[in-house]
Parts: C-alpha cells; sequence; structure tokens
C-alpha cells in the first residue's frame, strides 16, 4: 500500500467519564499522520492535540509497547488488538491505514470488564484468577535442583506455549460469550505439565475454575475466536486440557 509521507484519518472513539457515566463516541480528525507512527503513537498526537486545546485527553493504557505487556487492548474497526493477526495494539502501525479513513476505537466490551474511563477497562479479575491457584507455594527445591528434574521434551514445549499468554484479555474480548476459558486454560496448563505443579494440581483447577465462574465469566461453545486474536497463538487445547483437569479433580474430591 502506496502512502504519503503523512496523511490524515478521522478517529471515532470511545469517550466515557467514569464507570458510572453514560459513554459516547466522538469524532476526531488526526493530520501529519506518519505512515511509521505506531497505533499508539497516533493517539499520543491525537491527545496532544486536545491538551493543547485545553480539552481532556484520551484514556487508553500501554506500557511497554514493544507487544509483551499485553496493556494495550482495545477494539479497531470492529478487531481485537486490530486488524493485524496475533499481535497486540502498539505493534499495529498507520500504514495500515488509508489517508482519509474513518478509524473507530472502543475498549473490551466484556461484563467482567468494566469500563473505568474512556478506552481503559478494569481486569483485575483476571488477576483474581492466578490469585486463586496460579502459582506454585510449596518448597520446590533451588534453582539448581530445580533444573536437574527431567522434563520430556514435548511436556516442556507445551508448558513454554501456555505460558506465553500474556493476559492482555483479547481472548475474552473477542468471544461471543464473553469466556475467560483460553486464559484459565494457559495458566492450568503451564503448571499441569511441570512436575513442580503437581502436588496443588487438583486443588488448582478446582479454585481457578470456581473463580472465573465467580467473576462472571461466560462459557466456550469452541467458537475459535480467542484463538484467532490471541497475540501469542496459544491454542484452544489448553481449554480441553482445563476441563479434563478440572473432571480429575472433582472426581479425585469426591474419594
Amino acid at each position: 500500500m502506496n502512502h504519503p509521507k503523512h496523511f490524515s484519518v478521522t478517529v471515532r472513539v470511545w469517550r466515557q467519564a467514569g464507570p458510572q457515566e453514560p459513554g459516547k463516541m466522538v469524532s476526531y480528525k488526526v493530520t501529519d499522520v506518519s505512515p511509521d507512527m505506531s497505533f499508539l503513537e497516533m493517539l499520543d498526537i491525537l491527545n496532544d492535540g486536545l491538551l493543547k486545546k485545553g480539552d481532556t485527553p484520551i484514556t487508553f493504557e500501554s506500557d511497554c509497547r514493544e507487544g509483551i505487556c499485553g496493556s494495550c487492548g482495545l477494539v479497531i474497526n470492529g478487531d481485537v488488538h486490530g486488524p493485524d493477526e496475533h499481535s497486540t495494539v502498539c505493534q499495529l502501525h498507520m500504514r495500515r491505514f488509508r489517508d482519509g479513513d474513518v478509524i473507530t476505537v472502543e475498549p473490551w466490551r466484556v461484563k467482567a470488564f468494566p469500563v473505568l474511563k474512556d478506552l481503559a477497562v478494569d481486569r483485575s479479575s483476571l488477576d483474581r484468577i492466578i490469585a486463586a491457584g496460579g502459582y506454585v507455594s510449596i518448597n520446590t527445591g533451588a534453582a539448581p535442583d530445580a533444573n536437574a528434574i527431567p522434563i520430556e521434551k514435548d511436556k516442556a514445549e507445551e508448558a513454554m506455549d501456555a505460558a506465553a499468554c500474556i493476559g492482555c484479555g483479547a481472548c475474552v474480548a473477542s468471544c461471543p460469550n464473553g469466556a475467560a476459558m483460553l486464559f484459565t486454560g494457559a495458566k492450568i496448563s503451564q503448571l499441569a505439565l511441570l512436575p513442580q505443579g503437581a502436588p496443588e494440581r487438583s486443588v488448582r483447577a478446582l479454585s481457578m475454575v470456581a473463580a472465573m465462574d465467580k467473576e462472571g465469566f461466560g462459557n466456550c461453545t469452541n467458537e475459535y475466536e480467542c484463538e484467532a486474536v490471541c497475540p501469542k497463538d496459544v491454542k484452544v487445547a489448553n481449554i480441553a486440557r482445563m476441563n479434563r483437569e478440572f473432571l480429575l479433580a472433582n472426581l479425585l474430591s469426591k474419594r
């Protein structure tokens, strides 16, 4: 796609003053956009212009801007994290858009992720799922001892693939049911596959699934939207493993 050195776009963005306030879409024109800018840099320019006019800047989240932290969760033109596959918003560049484009930007639309302000949502529900059991609390020995535990290569690779989840919430935002099962499945899987996670395996599955349900997330109906938008390409096989872990834990708890 050929671009001029600089071009203009119109950004339709969700503005909401607070969690209990009504929100609405507001349009802004952004000029002097470089195709080499990231999407977040374009929002920075928009905010600079709002500040110069004495207006309130748009609230959105970002941190690393390297596709690592997962905090830059937005819905852009109906696509979770934007049009690029398996990517985060901070990795989206303005070369993906044309001069004169109208770009619609919204926050995650999930009951369990209430809007705090504008494009920022409260994703602490994911933290509470982790707090329910996404850790190893027993003494596993010093690092040399842990590294000496033999682990099959395929199991180690599966665990690392699951551990790649950055907890951005894109899987939840893309799911028609608002399910957090890919996130929870990945966090359960990464420990269930390793010997260090074995002692708390059953209680972990029961506690994390219970926490997920308590937060009001929906259930999986095999839409596969979660896998399609995941920045780290975490596979839905982790949901199947979570279900197996949960069923086994239930059986063991009734003995």
